[in-house]
């Protein structure tokens, strides 16, 4: 039995339970893959201090911006710095 044999079992013997008792039968739906935002874009991650951490959440709040918007701005200015063209992403 593969690692998730126990899971399947379980699963059917709950749809066969949700089909003999259909009032009771809840639908969970799952979102099938990423948030509209989201497809076809990539995370670009980093890791940096709590202070700067803190210092982008207050720049964000005083500026009405998320905090992704404040990076893209920087993506943009360096690109724009290194002669290549901003994408203008937020």
């Amino acid at each position: 039995m593969s690692r998730f044999g126990g899971l399947n079992a379980t699963r059917e013997k709950e749809q066969v339970d949700a089909s003999s008792h259909p009032v009771e039968a809840t639908v969970q739906t799952v979102p099938a893959g990423r948030a509209k935002a989201r497809q076809g874009k990539h995370g670009l991650v980093g890791y940096f201090s709590p202070d700067l951490m803190r210092a982008m959440r207050m720049l964000a709040a005083e500026e009405d911006k998320t905090i992704q918007a404040l990076l893209g701005e920087a993506i943009d200015h360096l690109m724009r710095d290194r002669g290549k063209h901003p994408f203008g992403e937020r």
